[in-house]
């Protein structure tokens, strides 16, 4: 029944009184420049609205006919806890109290090819994942766990031919074979080119090992879900849900094109392709943008020649939103998480993991994981949401929404295609620079205050509770990993280790032969992560990024701001005064490779008139400080996020004493538990800006410090 134009009048002329004076919303950081009206009626549905059935083609309404009715998402928690029997020991707790999978994050170092002594990671082994430098520690990590029951999902990318097939072997002495193996491996390296930079080998030979490893899979490992294609860190990055979808997507045709240039039908491998999204606080957004997935991957396998329906079926694991949680009044975080996680199941997830509500500020204790966890317990056992398929399916609102998502990020994928394809894309930066634009006008938006964030910018506490938190001993776990390492070249067969990397070798530089096959054998030989990727960065190299800094943002979405307008005025009386602009130096040290936090402020000191250098990603204090003094700035702004801060800011201030350079004021940013505030400012630090800081405060503060410093020089 549709609305007669009568009634339609009667109720926009309604509304109209009713939200006279009311201003848009600014809708272009959420939807992506999807228009949303007020209210929506049955004039407003789509005509495949009424066609989509739960379990057909295409998939709008979810993967299986009975979808949670019969069988709920599984459980599970992304998890890695400095060494192997750390995580295991955490493993099987979680397992024990109802976790149905296993999520494993990796340390930094693992993630970018490095054993734990390598001279690089001083600072990241056991931080934000768990250390695995060899086949036994991949033994330990799975201890007691029977891996031909367990589905088991890893996030690697960069390291993921060694990470692969030390898994393969571990569980082959463990007495199972690569055919019983199921879960994932995420196998994503285009978005870490655009977003997340775990990446080791440039972009033409990290697609070879895409394809290799979905060859191998498709022949040895039936069951094992060979990539799983990553919005997720789009989402973090902070790209819009039309941003997320479109180029989640259109890195999955580049993946299946891969494969099939090896000649493999895609049939055989694609109903082992999985997707993994990021779940934001927009509740209906976030329920649309899976459906919407949904629909365009259906139509997208079948135009690249897919007859099998389970060929044209995206599954889906998603991750509540850790962008969405705050240092400040954290634990709001938990509502948070619990309204992102039912949009996820709402929008039809496969699997999922909620995040902990003190990720904002440390890596998540066991009773934050626990709180975690029994967030998708209740919404299983205790909230009815598995009753029906597809509970909002028929929603004006929703299948409008999903209708409009389907065509903007559409149009998005074919202006990607008709430039030549995402590899081309991402190589050329654009859908970065892209996402950083997006991000920097949501950052504009909270601070000032046009997005509410519940105790952030609005509603804030007088006093913050102290938390418990999580504190690894980088020192103690890297000297543990250093003493393994050192045992297992002692123990191995030097010459067969020392064969079949020369193999792995050959098989990079000849393109004959499949590389994870090779590497199964050197890890079987005992070569550690490390040389395994050694061997291919000998022929492949090692990508080094160039880094850009979008601007004008600030500058645009500030425009009539009396606040902002005061900030430049003070850069620019400043410049008057000493004949120069205030320079700060943003330093990413370590191999933490997320750089929004970083690239927002460079963008928005830029604007105000500071002159910024940005350093490389993966920088050592020793090359930061030299750069620094180099180009003879006045401040550094230190970017950490995972957990490095304790051990590598001390380190810089250290070296820019020795330098003669105390004059260069350090200020520290991103995810820093206040309990370690005041060791940092022991040991130096000006300042530290954690989550939430509004950036024109940041600013001012860093100004302040610059000035003072240059009123009390002789």
């Amino acid at each position: 029944m549709t609305l007669s134009n009568e009634t339609y009048k009667k109720w926009q002329a309604l509304a109209e009184k009713e939200l006279r004076g009311r201003e848009p919303a600014d809708l272009e950081t959420d939807y992506g420049g999807v228009p949303i009206k007020p209210a929506y009626f049955a004039d407003d549905l789509p005509e495949r609205a009424a066609e989509a059935m739960p379990g057909e083609a295409p998939f709008t309404r979810g993967v299986r006919a009975t979808m949670y009715a019969n069988r709920p998402w599984t459980i599970r928690q992304y998890a890695g806890f400095s060494t192997a029997k750390e995580s295991n020991r955490f493993y099987r707790q979680a397992l024990e109290k109802g976790q149905k999978g296993l999520s494993v994050a990796f340390d930094l170092a693992t993630h970018r090819g490095y054993d734990s002594d390598h001279e690089r990671v001083v600072g990241d082994v056991g931080k934000a994942g768990v250390a695995i430098d060899s086949v036994e520690d991949m033994k330990v990590l799975f201890d007691g766990i029977p891996l031909d029951e367990m589905s088991v999902s890893m996030t690697m990318n960069g390291a993921v031919i060694p990470v692969l097939a030390m898994f393969v072997v571990a569980a082959e002495e463990q007495g199972v074979s690569q055919d019983k193996l199921s879960g994932t491996i995420q196998n994503d390296i285009l978005k870490e080119f655009m977003v997340r930079n775990t990446f080791i080998y440039p972009p033409e030979p990290s697609m070879r090992i895409i394809a290799d490893i979905i060859a191998h899979t498709a022949e040895f490992m039936p069951k094992f879900n060979s990539i799983s294609i990553s919005g997720y860190h789009m989402h973090e990055a902070g790209a819009t849900a039309v941003q997320e979808l479109a180029y989640t997507l259109a890195d999955g045709m580049e993946y299946v094109r891969a494969a099939q240039a090896r000649g493999l039908d895609i049939d055989a491998f694609a109903g082992r392709l999985s997707f993994f999204f990021g779940i934001g606080m927009n509740f209906f957004s976030e329920v649309a943008k899976l459906r919407a997935a949904r629909t365009l991957w259906a139509d997208i396998m079948k135009d690249l020649g897919a007859k099998n329906p389970r060929s044209m079926m995206l599954r889906t694991h998603c991750q509540t939103s850790g962008v969405s949680l705050t240092e400040q009044d954290p634990y709001n975080n938990i509502v948070r998480t619990a309204y992102e996680a039912m949009a996820a199941i709402l929008g039809g997830t496969q699997s999922l993991h909620t995040n902990s509500f003190d990720e904002a500020i440390a890596l998540p204790t066991e009773f934050s994981s626990r709180i975690a966890r029994n967030t998708q317990l209740i919404l299983d056992h205790e909230t009815r949401v598995t009753d029906v398929v597809d509970p909002l399916g028929g929603s004006y609102y929703v299948e409008r929404l999903t209708a409009d998502m389907v065509a903007k990020a559409g149009e998005m994928i074919a202006e990607i295609e008709a430039k030549g394809g995402m590899t081309k894309a991402v190589d050329e930066g654009l859908p970065k620079l892209e996402i950083e634009r997006a991000a920097a006008i949501r950052q504009t938006r909270v601070d000032k205050g046009d997005d509410v964030i519940v105790g952030v910018n609005r509603y804030r506490l007088d006093k913050e509770d102290e938390l418990d938190i999580l504190d690894i001993d980088n020192k103690k776990v890297r000297a543990g990993q250093v003493e393994a390492l050192k045992q297992i070249r002692a123990s191995r067969n030097q010459e067969a280790c020392d064969k079949a990397l020369a193999t792995l070798r050959q098989v990079a530089e000849t393109r004959e032969g499949n590389l994870l096959a090779a590497a199964i054998d050197a890890a079987r030989a005992r070569a550690t992560l490390g040389e395994i990727s050694d061997a291919m960065e000998e022929v492949f190299g090692r990508h080094r990024p160039t880094t850009k800094v979008i601007s004008g943002v600030y500058s645009e979405q500030y425009a009539d701001d009396p606040e902002y307008q005061a900030i430049t005025q003070r850069v620019a009386e400043f410049k008057s005064t000493q004949s120069r602009q205030p320079s700060i130096y943003i330093g990413k040290m370590g191999q933490d490779g997320h750089d929004r936090g970083a690239k927002v402020i460079a963008t928005a000191f830029a604007d105000m008139g500071f002159d910024v250098h940005i350093g490389e990603l993966f920088e050592t204090p020793e090359e930061v400080a030299e750069k620094a003094v180099d180009l003879n700035v006045d401040a550094i702004g230190a970017s950490s996020l995972a957990a490095g801060h304790k051990t590598l800011i001390p380190e810089l201030i250290d070296l820019l004493r020795q330098k003669n350079a105390a004059h260069i004021s350090v200020f520290a940013g991103g995810v820093i538990p206040e309990q370690d505030y005041q060791a940092l400012r022991d040991a130096g630090v000006s300042d530290i800006f954690g989550p939430g800081t509004n950036v024109l405060d940041a600013a001012n503060a860093v100004m302040s410090r610059i000035e003072g410093k240059l009123r009390n020089e002789p």
